[in-house]
């Protein structure tokens, strides 16, 4: 009715897909509300069945996936690049990936960034890193201003210089910011930080859980308001990635009697150190539906 005399022309033949794989298609796409009525066809021919497997949870069904890839390589001699994993959404990459590494299946990802090499990932397991020890000072330096707290580039040189003259870690030269020469008032911004850490550590002591903790960090530093003002699809994205990293640290923390801060970084530094730069092309390719 908005535009008398238009003229539907339906685009019904595929080109890329077997008649199997058009038919599932149509069939679940069948019930959608409001839709055009169309058959989709193709002139080449109906192809394998499509297989359908169910899983109670994510993890059984990535071990699946990537076992029946290597299966598949080395029954049938079928090189990797012949297989691509699709999924919904990036933050599902991060079983994936991980199986692919555990059982030595070169991938590569497209359209997105290695789960571990993602920002938001990086930033709260720095923080971790902190509450853990405090010595890597790379983790420290990455969030003293992350979110933003008024810690400078100076002032990072000043406790940068003022750790090294004394020979400390530079969570240390935080810990005793009053004595950093010239830090101004820099001096309470660093020490709101230091608090802080030393909150979650406290936490961390009187029971608290990795994800509990993870928790915290993110309300409590102003983290996940930061995320917010980026806009809605930027921080549904972050939260997705940081939601699969806390499932990490729940999976953890049940499959183990005694669970450590420091255990479960060393399990997720073997797999964000793995070296995936493979330089064949013969990888499984990863990817989301959207990028597909």
């Amino acid at each position: 009715s908005a535009f008398p005399g238009a003229h539907v022309i339906k685009l019904e033949q595929n080109y890329r897909s077997t008649q199997n794989i058009l038919s599932a298609a149509n069939e679940v796409i069948r019930h959608n509300r409001g839709r055009k009525d169309k058959t989709l066809w193709t002139s080449n021919g109906e192809g394998d069945q499509v297989k359908l497997a169910q899983f109670d949870t994510a993890y059984e069904e990535a071990d699946y996936i990537v076992k029946d890839i290597l299966t598949e390589t080395e029954k049938e001699n079928r090189p990797f690049s012949d297989f691509a994993v699709l999924y919904r959404t990036n933050a599902q990459s991060r079983l994936l990936e991980e199986k692919c590494i555990l059982y030595s299946v070169p991938y590569r990802l497209v359209g997105g960034v290695n789960f571990y090499q993602r920002k938001e990932i990086k930033d709260i397991l720095s923080y971790l890193k902190t509450i853990a020890n405090g010595q890597d000072d790379l983790a420290v330096q990455r969030i003293v201003n992350v979110p933003k707290r008024g810690i400078g580039a100076t002032s990072m040189g000043r406790i940068i210089a003022f750790a090294s003259a004394g020979g400390m870690s530079f969570y240390d030269a935080c810990a005793r910011a009053a004595a950093v020469p010239g830090l101004g008032k820099a001096v309470g911004k660093v020490a709101v930080f230091t608090s802080q850490i030393e909150d979650f550590r406290d936490a961390l002591n009187g029971g608290a859980t990795i994800r509990e903790v993870m928790e915290q960090i993110l309300v409590e530093t102003g983290y996940k308001e930061e995320l917010e003002a980026e806009g809605e699809v930027e921080f549904q994205t972050r939260m997705e990635n940081i939601e699969e990293l806390m499932n990490k640290a729940v999976s953890y923390s049940e499959e183990v009697e005694h669970p450590s801060l420091d255990e479960f970084l060393e399990q997720v530094a073997l797999v964000a150190d793995v070296d995936r730069m493979d330089d064949s092309e013969n990888r499984v390719t990863l990817m989301t539906l959207h990028s597909a």
